[in-house]
């Protein structure tokens, strides 16, 4: 099984997976972020679910993690535990 069951019953992926996966839009390397049990593009600021333990790399699902339109576009966006 590819899949395993992280703590409080959270899905994750192997680390060896998600190293070989990449962003859809960017290209560039995904990690996994345990707070929301997702995979985040820092390179476009998308983070991508993961959803009974396979990841939706497909880029309509990708979600900004920049959600606030007021804020300028020259203030870099916060890299925190929380994703």
């Amino acid at each position: 099984m590819l899949f395993s069951h992280a703590g409080a019953g959270r899905r994750s992926i192997p680390e060896a997976l998600a190293h070989a996966l990449v962003c859809p839009l960017s290209k560039k390397p995904l990690r996994y972020c345990e707070a929301s049990g997702s995979l985040v593009s820092d390179a476009v600021g998308v983070s991508f679910p993961i959803e009974d333990g396979i990841p939706s790399l497909v880029p309509k699902d990708g979600k900004f993690l920049e959600d606030d339109p007021e804020k300028s576009e020259q203030e870099p966006i916060p890299r925190d535990s929380s994703c």
